[in-house]
């Protein structure tokens, strides 16, 4: 996976509250960044779909506390392959927990956005 390509994409998708320093944006981009890294680690391709060469993108709305922990999410755009959505709960599991939030950051929503993809 291209971790500056998906750490564009989860920016430009990612709401949160803006911040009114460059510190906090700083940080929030570190956090960001610590995301996408996380990601790219865990999430792995399921060998049923890499033997059915099946690929997908879904968009999932992850609800985030202040130390990381996911305390809630929601599948917004599945891949349309079962066996895609169906690593997408898993994928949770091992996410959680995420790093914490930058400082000042209760809760954070936001839109991951998830490629499987055989390129």
């Amino acid at each position: 996976m291209n971790i500056s390509r998906y750490l564009l994409i989860l920016t430009g998708l990612m709401w949160f509250a803006s911040t009114s320093n460059s510190a906090g944006a700083d940080a929030m981009e570190d956090w960001q960044r610590a995301v996408v890294q996380k990601v790219a680690a865990k999430q792995g391709y399921p060998r049923m779909a890499v033997a059915r060469q099946l690929e997908g993108s879904a968009k999932v709305r992850l609800t985030v506390t202040s130390d990381g922990l996911i305390r809630s999410f929601e599948i917004m755009e599945p891949t349309g392959e079962d066996v895609l959505d169906r690593a997408i709960p898993k994928l949770i599991d091992r996410l959680s927990p995420l790093p914490p939030l930058p400082a000042g950051q209760d809760e954070l929503s936001f839109i991951l956005p998830l490629t499987w993809s055989l390129d």
